[in-house]
C-alpha cells in the first residue's frame, strides 16, 4: 500500500513538472492565458509552488488583471518574506497605479532582499525620483549604474535625481554619459541644455537647444531658452525665438515679452 502510495506521488509530481514547463513556455511566448490554465493545474495539487505561482501573478501583470497579480504576490511573501521578486512585483503594480509611496516601500524590500537586481534599483530610483527623496533616488541610481555601465537609462535618470538637487555639473556629466550611449533623446538633451545654459556654457547650451529644435521645431520651452542664450551677442536673434515662443503661449516668454515691453 505505501510503495503504491508513494507511485501515485511520483506520477503527480512528474506531471506537476511537465505542466510547470508548459506554462513557463506559453508564459515565454507571451501566451499568458495558457499559461495561467497551466499554472493553476499545477497550484491545484501544490499551493505553495512558488515559481508557479510567481510566473502566474507575472501572466496576471500582463494582462493587467492586478487584483489577482497582488493576491499572488502577497501569498507568496507570506510563505516566504524574502522573496524578493514577489516584492518587486507589488512594487511594480504599485508604480502603475500611482501609488508612489507604496511603490517605494515594496521596492525597499526587494532591494533589501537582492541587492543585486539591476531592475529593481532602477525602478525604486526612478520611484524616489517621484517621492521627492532625490539624494537617496541617487545612490540607488548609482547602484544601478555600477552593475551594468553600458546601459543607457540609469544615467539618464542619474541627471534628473542630480538636477533637483542643484548639481548642474553633474546633470551634464549624467546626461554626457547617456548620450554618449543613446543619442536620440530630445528630453536628455534639454536636461543637459538647461545645466550648461546654467553653468554659464551658452555655445554648448545653444548646441543642445538646436539639436531639439530640428527634430521637434514647436519645442518652446528649448526655444525660449535658445533665445535666452543668445540675447548678449546676437539680441535680435535671441528676441526672435523668445517672441515666438511667446506667441505659441510658453510663460516664461510670455514673461520676458512683458519685461522688455516695460
Amino acid at each position: 500500500m505505501a510503495k503504491f502510495s508513494f507511485l501515485v506521488f511520483l506520477v503527480c509530481l512528474s506531471g506537476c513538472l511537465g505542466q510547470f514547463h508548459k506554462g513557463e513556455s506559453y508564459f515565454r511566448n507571451q501566451e499568458y492565458e495558457k499559461a495561467i490554465s497551466e499554472f493553476n493545474r499545477v497550484l491545484f495539487v501544490s499551493i505553495t509552488d512558488l515559481k508557479s505561482l510567481h510566473l502566474r501573478a507575472r501572466a496576471f501583470e500582463e494582462l493587467e488583471k492586478y487584483e489577482k497579480a497582488i493576491a499572488d504576490y502577497e501569498h507568496i511573501v507570506r510563505l516566504e518574506p524574502t522573496y524578493a521578486q514577489a516584492w518587486a512585483g507589488l512594487g511594480k503594480i504599485a508604480w502603475k497605479k500611482d501609488k508612489l509611496a507604496d511603490a517605494e516601500n515594496y521596492l525597499l524590500k526587494a532591494a533589501m532582499h537582492d541587492p543585486n537586481d539591476y531592475d529593481i534599483l532602477l525602478l525604486l530610483g526612478r520611484t524616489m525620483i517621484k517621492n521627492q527623496r532625490f539624494k537617496s533616488a541617487e545612490e540607488f541610481i548609482q547602484l544601478a549604474v555600477d552593475l551594468q555601465p553600458d546601459q543607457p537609462s540609469p544615467y539618464f535618470y542619474l541627471g534628473i535625481a542630480r538636477g533637483y538637487q542643484g548639481d548642474g555639473l553633474g546633470v551634464v556629466t549624467a546626461m554626457n554619459t547617456y548620450l554618449s550611449l543613446e543619442d536620440d533623446n530630445i528630453s536628455a538633451h534639454y536636461n543637459r541644455g538647461f545645466a550648461l545654459m546654467k553653468l554659464g556654457f551658452k555655445d554648448w547650451a545653444i548646441e543642445d537647444f538646436d539639436v531639439i529644435l530640428e527634430k521637434q521645431p514647436t519645442h518652446y520651452d528649448a526655444m525660449v531658452r535658445r533665445g535666452i542664450c543668445l540675447l548678449e551677442d546676437y539680441p535680435s536673434e535671441g528676441m526672435r525665438n523668445i517672441k515666438k515662443a511667446a506667441d505659441n503661449g510658453n510663460r516664461l516668454a510670455l514673461s520676458i515679452v512683458q519685461q522688455f515691453g516695460k
